[in-house]
């Protein structure tokens, strides 16, 4: 039987900086974030911290070569955003996820591996993560993607694309599209949403509360049927919004 998830501790207040990191508040990503790389191979670990700490938004990086000890590390370290791998010596990087989110729901996942199939992007998804990424992936995109997530946004990287949709339909959780529900001022946000943005650049892109947004956003992912804003962003481009 597994043993229960652990406790996150409380995410620390990070201070908002004028650099262009925007989040909201309580999932804010900002100047001094803590990131987790998350793989078996140190050679990919190492070129990956290189990069990451010749970044400004990033204050310290930490490593795990397996899930016991990317659980570990995300709940004692208090880890913003973790890069994970799928296929890890203990198990499973989706499974891992999902028990990090559940522990620790500020932090923020981006799956990044070599595993290229529908189902297993669906299965990262359900499980929480904020984006998929292969690793043939250009390294400044992928240090792109980490950043994206790490201010709220969604990303798939190239050749994930919303065909991943029909994977998901095939799931517990139904994705219908009536658009035709949507306000125009929901489906304005919904395209900010699908494009990336955070609750906070769609505020100040339509002058409202970052209040009003989330509030926006919940009407929209009721009507869609979705669960959180990665499905409804998956959605939205489907159709074209956030293109």
């Amino acid at each position: 039987m597994r043993s229960p998830a652990p406790r996150c501790h409380s995410a620390a207040r990070w201070q908002r900086t004028g650099r262009g990191v925007r989040a909201e508040a309580a999932t804010s990503m900002v100047h001094g974030g803590r990131i987790l790389i998350v793989d078996d191979h140190p050679v990919v670990r190492r070129g990956l911290r290189t990069m990451l700490e010749g970044e400004s938004w990033v204050s310290e990086v930490f490593e795990a070569a397996t899930t016991a000890e990317a659980i570990s590390t995300a709940v004692t370290e208090r880890v913003e955003v973790i890069a994970m791998d799928v296929t890890l010596p203990d198990g499973d990087g989706v499974d891992a996820t999902a028990r990090i989110v559940q522990s620790c729901p500020e932090t923020k996942v981006l799956m990044l591996t070599m595993a290229n199939d529908e189902e297993i992007v669906a299965r990262a998804l359900r499980a929480g993560a904020r984006g998929y990424v292969l690793k043939d992936t250009d390294p400044d995109a992928v240090i792109d993607a980490l950043r994206t997530v790490a201010q709220g946004g969604v990303v798939l990287g190239p050749g994930i694309g919303p065909s991943v949709l029909t994977t998901l339909n095939r799931g517990p959780v139904e994705l219908p599209a009536p658009f035709n529900q949507l306000t125009a001022r929901e489906r304005d946000i919904l395209g900010r949403l699908a494009f990336g943005d955070t609750n906070a650049k769609i505020a100040r892109h339509f002058g409202l509360s970052e209040k009003t947004v989330r509030n926006q956003l919940s009407a929209i992912f009721a009507k869609l049927g979705v669960a959180d804003r990665v499905q409804a962003a998956l959605l939205a481009r489907d159709v074209g919004l956030g293109a």
